[in-house]
């Protein structure tokens, strides 16, 4: 089974980047640790933080919630560090969830995204992709094809 990610808000863009190659990465905004740490034993969630008194937890000491310890700032080197520590897979299930609210994304039809597409889009794409809780839409234009090279880097080492 693929783990599942409850992230702190102090890691936030390290949601998006897990969810980007296919990763339930769930955010926490709240500010009370204790309900994270709950959150993520009921819910088996790996928890990623920069809070190094977390990880001094019982829970987390003893193993029941397995906690990353996150030790750099920026995100891409975050996603390396996480990717490294529990042997992730960079493409494993890559564009599938919503970058924003974490939804497995549906298929969509041409014409069901018209008014919600810019009209160039419309004109020159004809594989969509929705998220059915935010609705936001997702095409493989030229934002996709950086951020798909931003991961081969990362997977390569190419990323310094």
């Amino acid at each position: 089974m693929e783990p599942k990610f409850l992230v702190d808000h102090n890691v936030a863009k390290l949601a998006r980047w897990l969810r980007m190659i296919g990763y339930d990465a769930l955010l926490f905004q709240g500010e009370d640790d204790g309900q994270m740490v709950r959150l993520a034993l009921a819910q088996g969630r790996v928890l990623l933080t920069k809070d190094t008194q977390i990880m001094l937890r019982r829970v987390v000491a003893e193993g029941r919630v397995k906690a990353v310890l996150i030790e750099v700032d920026e995100p891409r080197e975050q996603l390396r560090q996480v990717v490294e520590a529990l042997g992730l897979d960079y493409g494993f299930n890559p564009f599938s969830r919503c970058l924003e609210c974490n939804a497995l994304l549906q298929p969509r039809d041409q014409e069901a995204v018209r008014h919600l597409v810019p009209p160039y889009v419309y004109r020159t794409r004809n594989r969509y992709v929705q998220c059915p809780t935010c609705q936001r839409v997702y095409w493989q234009g030229t934002h996709w094809q950086a951020m798909r090279r931003r991961l081969a880097e990362l997977s390569q080492g190419a990323y310094q």
